[in-house]
């Protein structure tokens, strides 16, 4: 009986999962197993924690959405909690595993935590197989090294448009051969030491985990109301569900594919219309992959303050409460404060929001840029390692900007984007 363990981490699904079809191709039985890993609910030394309560939630959602899912075909989810490496080989030694199958790792410590189960795991001659899920292109595809990936996106994007394919996607198994698997039994909020959350009813969408709440995001955004056909347009928006197109929670836990979405949207285009704004979708996808590329490049370097430019940048001495006020939405510039307040109590802001808030922590008040990202970190619905890091350090100077320093003029963005203040009042306004 040739049994393989089947790790599921930030991939919680069972379309277009290769590490799920390849275990199930090469194993009599397959044991399907999540861990929460303890060390992804501690306390950064940045004095956040590296989860916050809208990201658990989400995840749990998701979890019982995979065990779900999973049961439905014959099998279901192993709920594990402390460290991987303790863990899985249990688990390994239980079910008499000959391998585990895991989604392959990019950033550092994620590649730790990858080395050190592989190493106790080859101390019981068990294999361990990693493959690459996350991405639009296939890293193999690419028409360069990962070392001699250019660090400009424009000069990745055109040769990677031009030169490479995406692959098509993986079916979902119709049915997968598993030992007998208890019932689940997921930990709560309070026991991963997060607090409850309150659903705002201003938040711009209830964003709920899981693949299946995933794939009908899909469906809403491109074919019930083809708010896909003016993305373009309307993808600076700030209020409401479908100014953009919100996949990117589903995305960071890994509930959807972004070749699972290429695909539909190829479908869409052939349905009703192709559009600079159908193109820019798979623009901001290409995006993705390449901060995911990029951390694979310059590792550690893009969680130092001089960043993968080893810039000297000048920022001044901590000063915990002027981050605090940053934090709390209570900086005095309204524009900042309406988007701090949003994510605080809801896990999220609009991309353009991000932009400001940072340039804001960055350029005026001369904060170490990193502390910013922690508290997304933190806090973020749609929290991934690569895309936040990646977009702070841009933003911050020290990552693939060109051009350096990108300042923003935050009241004539206000202007701009919230020109009859709409925005600032829904979220400055206090609600009874």
């Amino acid at each position: 009986m040739r049994r393989s363990i089947v790790w599921f981490k930030t991939d919680l699904r069972l379309h277009d999962n290769e590490t799920l079809v390849k275990a199930i191709a090469k194993s009599d039985e397959i044991i399907p197993v999540y861990c929460f890993d303890e060390a992804q609910f501690k306390v950064t030394e940045y004095g956040f924690k590296k989860t916050g309560s809208f990201r658990a939630q989400f995840l749990l959602e998701s979890v019982a959405d995979l065990d779900k899912n999973l049961r439905e075909l014959g099998s279901g989810l192993i709920i594990l909690k402390g460290k991987p490496e303790v863990e899985i080989p249990k688990i390994v030694q239980e079910y008499k595993a000959y391998k585990v199958f895991a989604k392959r790792e990019v950033a550092h410590e994620e590649k730790q935590t990858e080395a050190i189960v592989q190493a106790e795991l080859f101390k019981l001659r068990c294999e361990f197989e990693t493959l690459s899920t996350s991405t639009l292109y296939h890293a193999e595809d690419l028409p360069f090294s990962i070392k001699d990936i250019p660090d400009v996106f424009t000069n990745f994007r055109k040769k990677t448009e031009k030169d490479a394919v995406i692959r098509t996607v993986f079916q979902k198994p119709l049915r997968i051969k598993s030992p007998k698997i208890a019932e689940i039994n997921l930990p709560t909020l309070n026991d991963l030491g997060l607090g409850k959350i309150a659903i705002d009813s201003r938040a711009v969408l209830h964003f709920k985990g899981g693949e299946t709440e995933g794939l009908q995001r899909i469906q809403h955004y491109f074919f019930e109301t083809k708010s896909i056909s003016k993305y373009k347009e309307t993808r600076n928006g700030m209020i409401g569900a479908d100014y953009s197109s919100k996949f990117s929670a589903w995305l960071a836990m890994g509930c959807l594919s972004p070749r699972e979405i290429y695909f539909e949207l190829k479908k869409y285009e052939t349905q009703y219309e192709a559009n600079e704004s159908t193109y820019w979708l798979v623009f901001e996808l290409l995006w993705r992959d390449y901060f995911r590329f990029m951390m694979k490049k310059y590792r550690t370097k893009f969680f130092q303050l001089a960043g993968i430019q080893n810039k000297g940048i000048k920022v001044n001495k901590h000063n915990i409460q002027v981050l605090q006020s940053w934090i709390a939405g209570a900086t005095g510039v309204d524009f900042v404060d309406a988007n701090m307040i949003e994510l605080k109590l809801t896990g999220f802001m609009s991309n353009r929001g991000r932009q400001n808030v940072t340039s804001y922590l960055c350029n005026d008040l001369k904060l170490d840029w990193r502390y910013g990202a922690a508290y997304f970190e933190q806090q973020l619905i749609d929290y991934d390692v690569c895309s936040n890091w990646g977009n702070w350090a841009y933003l911050a100077g020290v990552g693939n900007d060109p051009r350096g320093n990108r300042y923003f003029n935050i009241e004539k963005q206000a202007q701009d984007y919230d020109k009859n203040e709409a925005y600032r009042n829904l979220w400055l306004n206090v609600i009874d």
